[in-house]
């Protein structure tokens, strides 16, 4: 009888995840997905009020969290984070650079400190908190790290000119975290999200006056082949993927979770 190749699994208990920004929207998403496969969660944010509305939502949901003030632009604070989660949870199996920002200014009229603000959250804090776990993956044997990139790690639009450096530039430090420290049984992968309904892009699918559809949502529906919006729960699915052991020989890679978006020419006129 031929031997059948049985699929590694996506089981993640006893697993520690730490999920930056994960209070709400897609990092509390993806937390949920990760905890209902099994991993244990923390995640931090700016300041307790955030956090302990976040420690609410999770108890609501029935998962227990570990939640951290932590301002992941800073150095110190991650490591002495990370080593707070070592000595309260475990060492950090899994982390997934979910925090960012985005300013929508046009570029001759943004100012290099907002341009600096934005790279800072969203390139350099990847790299602190990646820096600060590797370590204790090294020793473990192993460990996941995947960063949320978006559709601006591929393109540009008018107003992002920050936002898309720092998801162009986060995409290459996720090929150079694979490359630098996958003979330590390391995956550094990336998560694309396309257009996602959440409370922020609500105003975007509001109806006009007239019933009408808001222009930027037809525009994103025209856009995408699936003909919709996505939902933070559609990244939990990648996310456990790229977390587990089914992923241990995908490393350095994209995935993007945008409906169709980046492979779509769009319809003609």
């Amino acid at each position: 009888m031929a031997n059948i190749c049985t699929p590694k699994s996506f089981d993640l208990t006893g697993k520690v995840a730490l999920v930056t920004g994960a209070s709400y929207g897609i990092g509390f998403a993806i937390a949920s997905a990760l905890a209902a496969n099994g991993a244990t969660i923390c995640f931090n944010d700016l300041r307790q009020d955030l956090v302990d509305k976040g420690l609410a939502a999770y108890e609501e949901a029935g998962i227990k969290a570990h939640g951290y003030v932590c301002n992941v632009c800073d150095e110190e604070a991650v490591q002495a984070m990370v080593a707070k989660i070592k000595e309260e949870v475990g060492t950090v199996d899994i982390l997934v650079n979910n925090a960012g920002i985005i300013k929508r200014i046009p570029m001759i009229e943004m100012s290099a400190a907002d341009f600096r603000q934005v790279i800072d959250v969203d390139l350099n804090a990847p790299f602190i908190c990646a820096k600060a776990v590797i370590p204790g993956m090294i020793e473990a044997g192993g460990g996941k790290i995947i960063n949320i990139c978006s559709m601006m790690s591929e393109l540009g639009r008018e107003t992002v000119s920050a936002y898309a450096a720092a998801k162009g530039g986060l995409k290459m430090l996720t090929k150079n975290i694979a490359s630098e420290y996958g003979q330590y049984n390391i995956q550094c992968n990336g998560i694309g999200p396309g257009y996602i309904a959440t409370p922020q892009t609500a105003p975007l699918r509001e109806p006009q006056a007239d019933g009408s559809r808001h222009p930027f949502d037809s525009f994103i529906l025209a856009k995408t082949p699936a003909g919709r919006w996505g939902e933070a729960e559609d990244l939990g699915g990648p996310a456990v993927f790229l977390a587990s052991s089914a992923s241990d020989f995908v490393n350095g890679l994209i995935l993007y979770v945008d409906g169709g978006i980046l492979a779509y020419i769009g319809k003609q006129p």
